[in-house]
């Protein structure tokens, strides 16, 4: 049967009969109102992994990213119902649920769904109430490769499955499964799955602007910290066995990319590959012995109270194994609302931990956000100018530093969710009522944040939202401005 091109497709036992299933990454807005401007999104690791997993016992699989084509719903609505696959399944985010429903209810009838994600698990009984996902046979709270599998062979035994749940139609009322022997579910051998088959992924590898090819990879899943806005913080995630992968099994994928692929520039997403000082040791000792920074150089995320407690020749290391940039989470210039978000660092610790890195030739690539509930103007301006100084630690050294800025918005789920809950001042409906945020101008700065610009249209703290949009653009546009003078020098 031919399907889109659209649809990223592995290897399978079954290459010409019927789908099983297609996972779909729904837009993050609805591209028929009007086109997507950017030209690069974050691959779905995750939807990957499930479709590796999947193929290897016997499945076919596709995946559909509908945000990195750009779709719009209508015509991903369509791609699905012509590929009639047996299932499909979503992963449930926050900002993309709405259109996310409205591609399942769309979706011809004798077609099977399945769900999961970070919003699946934060409001499972609200999805399930949702007429859009009344035929959602599986609801799949965590982890899912072999609970997906487990589905496509016979979807009746999910009542056997944990954290699977669905609307039992006697009781019309949510149904859970689970029996005992089943947790192994819940935390898959991360050592023992198949590496993530890059066929299933639109974007990766891929050829950066430097020329060299690029992939993203996965160290660890979970992350033993609670910052109050995110939705991977421990306390929103008490289901999740924090695990991290052996250093031969990275290294592993890593020479397999590199004879497979070429790729010479890895990017590790998760929150733990430099976030714990035993496994930063573990990794650099295999990544030294390997001789990792001779054939490849590679970015991960960071915490800076961790970083800050490395010595200089364990940053030195770093570097001599080839770590390019470090992403690290700042949030805000204030220590005030670094305390209140649970950040466990202080503005002076940023500037050492990036003048340290810079200094020996790492790029260092920070998160903030602004508009914190209870942030004063004051303290959005602290953030601001913590910005302007650390592009001014990194003038003149060999790193360079990069600052990627957003409009705070709640996600269920979160701490900082259940304290705005706990207000009485906001309905989950107001929280939720995300949309997207024109910056003003069609510049290349503004057109490479676009799918980052939405809100729920609230006002959190002391400063009005037109404020830290304006912030928002003149920060993007001074951060591509020296990223091109960069380039040139």
């Amino acid at each position: 049967m031919s399907i889109s091109p659209l649809i990223q497709e592995g290897p399978c036992s079954n290459p010409g009969g019927q789908l099983d299933l297609i996972l779909v990454n729904a837009p993050l807005r609805d591209y028929a109102l009007r086109p997507r401007v950017n030209d690069y999104t974050l691959p779905v690791l995750g939807m990957a992994y499930i479709a590796t997993y999947a193929a290897t016992h016997g499945y076919r699989v596709g995946v559909l990213d509908a945000e990195a084509a750009g779709l719009p719903v209508d015509d991903t609505i369509a791609l699905i119902n012509q590929a009639r696959p047996r299932w499909v399944g979503f992963n449930l985010l926050a900002p993309t649920y709405d259109l996310t429903a409205t591609i399942a209810a769309g979706l011809d009838p004798g077609i099977h769904i399945m769900a999961g994600g970070h919003h699946a698990k934060a409001m499972p009984q609200r999805i399930l109430a949702d007429p859009r996902m009344a035929r959602c046979n599986a609801l799949i709270l965590g982890e899912a490769e072999t609970r997906v599998v487990e589905l496509l062979a016979d979807h009746r035994n999910r009542a056997d499955l944990p954290g699977v749940m669905w609307v039992d139609r006697l009781l019309a009322q949510p149904a859970t499964g689970g029996r005992p022997g089943t947790g192994h579910h819940l935390a898959p051998d991360i050592n023992a799955l198949p590496f993530v088959d890059r066929a299933y992924l639109a974007q990766d590898p891929y050829t950066a602007g430097d020329g060299r090819i690029e992939a993203n990879m996965v160290g660890a899943r979970g992350c033993p910290y609670d910052c109050s806005f995110c939705g991977a913080a421990v306390s929103a995630n008490p289901d999740v066995t924090i695990r991290v992968r052996e250093p031969s099994n990275i290294l592993a994928e890593m020479q397999d990319l590199r004879d497979r692929n070429a790729v010479r520039a890895f990017r590790f997403v998760d929150d733990l590959f430099l976030g714990a000082g035993r496994i930063i040791d573990r990794m650099m000792a295999a990544f030294e012995q390997a001789d990792v920074g001779r054939w490849a150089v590679w970015d991960a995320t960071g915490r800076i109270n961790v970083l800050d407690r490395r010595s200089d020749a364990q940053l030195d290391q770093l570097a001599m194994c080839g770590l390019r940039e470090v992403a690290l989470g700042i949030e805000s210039g204030s220590e005030r609302v670094l305390s209140y978000i649970d950040k466990r660092i202080t503005p002076g610790m940023v500037a050492s931990v990036a003048e340290r890195l810079v200094r020996r030739g790492i790029g260092v690539k920070g998160y903030f956000i602004l508009g914190f509930p209870g942030e004063s103007r004051s303290e959005l301006q602290q953030t601001v100018a913590l910005v302007r100084r650390l592009w001014e630690v990194a003038e003149r050294r060999p790193g360079t530093f990069r600052a990627s800025v957003f409009q705070f918005r709640p996600y269920p789920g979160t701490p900082e969710w259940g304290r705005l809950m706990a207000t009485g001042q906001y309905t989950a409906e107001q929280l939720l009522a995300y949309a997207p945020v024109d910056l003003g101008g069609d510049d290349e700065a503004i057109r490479g944040r676009d799918e980052f610009n939405f809100s729920s249209g609230i006002q959190f703290g002391e400063t009005p939202e037109d404020e830290i949009h304006r912030h928002l653009a003149a920060l993007a546009r001074e951060q591509h401005a020296r990223t091109q003078s960069a380039g040139r020098l």
